[in-house]
Parts: structure tokens; C-alpha cells; sequence
């Protein structure tokens, strides 16, 4: 029976005494704005638990969840080996033709001299991916076979550091953009790693949407026959939010176990679960921000103003920045690309950068204007950034495939490695902001 529950349990409405603890009422802390909470017990279905602060989501399974998950982990790993083994896609004109791999386009940057972004489409394309499906077959595998496999911790530590950074699905609409390109003066050979990366998409989706990692350790804990104890909150708040911070408890920004805060404790302090390091908040987050936000800034004019790509042919040589190529895309007929290009390439990281500014300046002030509608921001802001690759993509591509013994060839400009920088620097900074932090004004203002 599938269950939606948007609203959970304050501890503030429901404060106990450690007598009336319950093993099944497990604290849960919003990652987002620290309010501390009760996950009902006895759920089942299709479960989706929203904080009942900012609207964030804090638990979401559903029944056999991490069968389901083992299922498509294992499919995505076959597809992942079939797509970097056989060629994307073939480009063929006047008796010249020429295939590309994904591996075959990497080695071509590094060859061209372009290492960074190599780097960047290596990680994000074959490293990243390839480690969060072996570590979800390593963790999911014995865990369905009745055992618990050996540095289970460190491997979830390892999946959770890597989501942000696997952009399969961006690669694809990349491959996508560079064919219609492409068919404009030559044959293109759909590949059969074009199919398998289409299905690949879909699993890996699929098996992200599937995985939640309250189920994994629930199911630890079942097998190593281990329980873990209910904290007891603090009583007596006096109408003031519940947060983990003001009754001295942190949470795991990875695994979401609360612990309570040793007195007097000093060096790190980790969690007893999967052994993350516990922050009560991003340490130097402000500043760190405010650093990645100011060399995305410096870049973001370079990338516009320089070609990301230049091209060589018998008609001579062209020059390509970001908005000459969205031109060309919406003239010959391709509009819906020419329009996710402009909104992928231009608009999400000029807004990314818009709005990072924003929420800096809410916390620099002690704002307590709409806190949730920030909070819902800040999580759009860490959603979209992924999507802006899609220009390094396409330019990789275009630049393997387009080497036809002197009729054309094409090389990456200056502008995308500079693009290349605002993206990482936007997720950087992204990822580095404390959204708690917003929520702090409110909190002191009950003090």
C-alpha cells in the first residue's frame, strides 16, 4: 500500500522521557534546516517523508527497494561496459569516415593538449558513474545474500561523495546536440553504444530513485542483529524550534544518524554508523562560497566572449563561441536544441550565480524573509548545476569526430576550457553553501 506522509512529528510536540522511548521512533535532523523530527514507525509502500520545516525531502523507499536497486545496478554495469567499449557515433563524408568512443574522445583531448577538460569528462562520464555502480553492486550484492560485506562505511561514504559529479544523462542530450550539428554536412552512424548509453540513462535513474539509505542500514543493523538506541531531547523549548542544534544532537550529512555532541569534545567527531565526519555546520562555508563564487564570475565573461570551438574546412576557418553555436542551431531548423542549449549553457549558470549571490546576502544580513522558499532555492540551485556540462560535451564530440584529412577538423577554443571552469566553481560553491544557515537568523532570534 503505497503511504505519502509530507508532514512528520516535531519532538517539540511530542517530547519524551526516556522512558517512553520506543526502538522504532528514529530521530531524523533536516539537512536543510536542522529542524529534528520523528520518522513514523510502521510504514510501508511507497514512502515519502517531507520535512515539515522547508518542505525538504528526508526519507523516500518503497517496498523491496533495495532488490529493486541490485537489479538495475547490475543492468547499468553491463550497459556501462558495452557503451565505452563500441563507438557513439560515425561520421561519414566523401569515402572519409571516422567513430568515436568515449575512451577514443577522452584520449583525443589530452592528445590536443585540452588536459583539463579531459580531466573533467573523464571524471564525469567513466570514473564517477563507474564507481557508483560497482559500489552499489559491492554493497547490494551481499547485503541480498544474507551478509554484510567488509568497509560497507567507507564505500557508502564513497557513493555519497560521488552523485553530484556523474553526468551520464548529460553527455547524452550532449551526443544528441552534436548529431544534429552534425547531419548538416555529413552521414551520421548512430553507434551501439548510443543505444546502450540511451538505456544506461534510464537505469542508473531508475536505481538512484530506488536507493535510499535508511533501508541499507536498516538492513545492516537486521543482520548484525544491532539496534540503535533513541536519543532522549531535550524538554522544556518553550515554543522555540526544535532543532539538533539547540538540544545539543548533530546528524550525518551522509547516513542521517543523529548523535548526541559529546561535552567537551575535541578533534572530529564521527559518525558511529558509516563513519562520516559530523559537522554541526560546513565549516568556513561563507567563505568558501564567496571564493568559488568569485572565480565563476571571472570566468563567466571569457567563456562567453571567447570560441569554444574552432573550426578548419576548404570554405576557411570559423570561430564558434557559446552564442554563435545556438544561432546555428536555431537556423537550420533545430530550435528545441537551440533552446536547451541557451537555457543549459547561458541562463543556468548566469542564474546559479544570481542566486548564490542572493542567499550569501540573506545570511550576510541575518534575513528572515521566507526561509523555506530559500531553502527551496538553495536546493534548485544544487540541482541544475550538472546541466551546464552540456557545452564541454558537445565540443568534445564534435572535436574527435570532425578530423577528415584535410576537408575539416575541428579543435576546442580557449572559451571552453574557461566555461569548463565556471561550471565546476558554480557546483563548488553550490555544494560548499550551509543552507542551515539561513534558518540560523530565526534560531537566534528565539534565544
Amino acid at each position: 500500500m503505497a503511504c505519502r506522509t509530507n508532514v512528520l512529528e516535531t519532538v517539540q510536540n511530542c517530547a519524551m522521557t526516556s522512558s517512553d522511548a520506543a526502538p522504532n521512533r528514529e530521530l531524523i535532523a533536516c539537512k536543510d534546516c536542522d529542524l529534528l523530527q520523528y520518522r513514523p514507525a510502521g510504514l510501508q509502500g511507497h514512502v515519502v517523508l517531507r520535512c515539515s520545516g522547508c518542505g525538504g525531502v528526508l526519507h523516500e523507499s518503497s517496498r523491496h527497494g533495495l532488490e529493486r536497486t541490485l537489479a538495475l545496478a547490475l543492468g547499468a554495469l553491463v550497459l556501462f561496459l558495452v557503451s565505452n567499449v563500441f563507438p557513439i557515433v560515425g561520421l561519414e563524408l566523401n569515402d572519409n569516415r571516422t567513430e568515436v568512443e568515449l575512451y577514443g574522445a577522452v584520449t583525443a583531448l589530452f592528445n590536443q593538449g585540452e588536459h583539463f577538460i579531459a580531466g573533467i569528462v573523464t571524471l564525469t562520464t567513466m570514473v564517477v558513474p563507474a564507481i557508483e555502480v560497482l559500489a552499489l553492486v559491492y554493497m547490494l550484492l551481499p547485503l541480498y545474500l544474507g551478509r554484510v560485506p567488509r568497509f560497507i562505511a567507507p564505500v557508502f561514504r564513497i557513493v555519497h561523495a560521488c552523485k553530484p559529479w556523474g553526468m551520464v544523462e548529460v553527455f547524452m542530450l550532449g551526443v544528441l546536440v552534436s548529431v544534429v550539428k552534425l547531419a548538416n554536412f555529413a552521414s551520421v552512424l548512430p553507434g551501439v553504444a548510443l543505444w546502450s548509453f540511451g538505456a544506461l540513462i534510464l537505469l542508473m535513474a531508475a536505481a538512484a530513485l530506488s536507493f535510499n539509505p535508511s533501508d541499507l542500514w536498516a538492513r545492516v543493523d537486521a543482520l548484525e542483529q544491532r539496534y540503535r538506541p533513541v536519543l532522549k531531547p531535550l524538554a522544556g523549548l518553550g515554543g522555540r524550534r526544535p532543532t539538533a542544534w539547540r538540544l545539543g544532537l548533530i546528524a550525518c550529512d551522509a547516513c542521517g544518524q543523529v548523535h548526541r555532541q559529546p561535552a567537551g569534545m575535541v578533534g572530529n567527531l564521527r559518525c558511529a554508523r558509516c563513519g562520516a565526519t559530523l559537522i554541526a555546520r560546513k565549516r568556513d562555508s561563507v567563505r568558501r562560497t564567496w571564493a568559488f563564487l568569485i572565480t565563476a564570475v571571472l570566468f563567466y565573461i571569457p567563456a562567453n566572449v571567447l570560441p569554444v570551438m574552432e573550426t578548419d574546412s576548404l570554405f576557411g576557418a570559423e570561430h564558434d563561441t557559446i552564442m554563435s553555436g545556438i544561432h546555428t542551431l536555431w537556423v537550420t531548423g533545430s530550435w528545441p536544441l537551440a533552446v536547451i542549449v541557451f537555457f543549459a549553457s547561458i541562463m543556468v549558470p548566469l542564474l546559479k550565480l544570481l542566486m548564490i549571490l542572493f542567499l550569501l546576502w540573506g545570511i550576510h544580513t541575518g534575513s528572515q524573509w521566507r526561509p523555506a522558499r530559500r531553502s527551496v532555492l538553495y536546493r534548485f540551485v544544487e540541482g541544475i548545476g550538472r546541466w551546464s556540462m552540456l557545452d564541454i560535451y558537445v565540443v568534445t564530440l564534435l572535436a574527435t569526430l570532425v578530423q577528415l584529412r584535410g576537408l575539416a577538423s575541428i579543435q576546442i577554443g580557449p572559451g571552453a576550457t574557461a566555461f569548463a571552469v565556471v561550471v565546476v566553481m558554480t557546483m563548488f560553491a553550490a555544494q560548499s553553501l550551509d543552507p542551515r544557515l539561513i534558518w540560523d537568523p530565526i534560531e537566534n532570534e528565539d534565544e
